[in-house]
């Protein structure tokens, strides 16, 4: 079985979310290969931009930012298994 997505098939879980909602998993959760340190803090300072946009339209009173807000708000706080063994941190540090 095929899934589509506004026009795009979509190849698994991770890119199904990603079309559905319009949010990077990557950018928020990491990714899950080595990442230097300048890598990951440039990714989180991207990270931290895009939720605060998110929560301001939120704020404004579109409910669908408001929900990727809170979606990639959690990402954030997940650490992919091979991040964890090497002793990564993750996140953004923002608070929600």
């Amino acid at each position: 079985m095929r899934t589509f997505v506004a026009g795009q098939e979509a190849h698994g879980d991770i890119e199904f979310a990603e079309l559905a909602l319009g949010i990077d998993v990557e950018l928020f959760r990491g990714p899950l290969e080595f990442e230097t340190d300048d890598d990951r803090a440039a990714r989180e300072d991207v990270a931290r931009d895009v939720l605060a946009d998110l929560r301001a339209e939120a704020a404004a009173g579109d409910e669908i930012a408001g929900w990727d807000a809170l979606y990639a708000d959690a990402l954030t706080r997940t650490v992919p298994f091979l991040r964890s063994v090497r002793g990564h941190r993750s996140g953004t540090g923002e608070a929600a």
